[in-house]
């Protein structure tokens, strides 16, 4: 049997665990930049600054600071991607499979589809933002150079 250059085997359990594991990345590190956002200005902490639809607005402090929570998280799970997952094909795949379960659970939360613009818009950018960022961590790492020869040279 022919060796291959990174064969790869189907693996749905990994495929599983890092599904798991970026969902964790992402409700973590948002409610750690709420969390730390919040604490610049008094307002009331709840679980409707990540799924409420009317969270997010220009017109209130509440609506930037979370709007700004939102787009240095997708930063923060772009790192996620680059540790974890390690595969630059598969960066936009976790980063819609994290935000398509984003949107399950704010549906869920406040039982009917979200149809808040501002939501929608946030969610594309934190979305575009993520999967580019973590792509590029990724591509750099796969792209750099693997050394063919580390000893010292010999003359024969």
């Amino acid at each position: 049997m022919a060796s291959h250059f990174r064969s790869y085997i189907w693996d749905p359990v990994l495929i599983v665990g890092q599904i798991v594991l970026m969902q964790c990345i992402y409700y973590s590190f948002l409610g750690l930049w709420l969390a730390g956002l919040d604490s610049l200005v008094p307002i009331s902490r709840s679980l409707d600054q990540i799924f409420s639809y009317e969270a997010f607005g220009f017109a209130t402090m509440q609506g930037r600071l979370s709007m700004m929570a939102f787009i240095l998280n997708s930063l923060t799970c772009s790192l996620g991607l680059w540790f974890f997952i390690r595969r630059g094909k598969q960066c936009l795949d976790f980063t819609v499979t994290v935000h398509f379960f984003h949107m399950i659970g704010c549906w869920i939360y406040n039982a009917h589809f979200p149809t808040a613009l501002s939501w929608w818009l946030v969610n594309v950018a934190c979305t575009a933002l993520m999967a580019l960022t973590g792509e590029y961590l990724c591509m750099r790492t796969e792209l750099r150079a693997i050394p063919v020869n580390c000893g010292p040279k010999s003359n024969m």
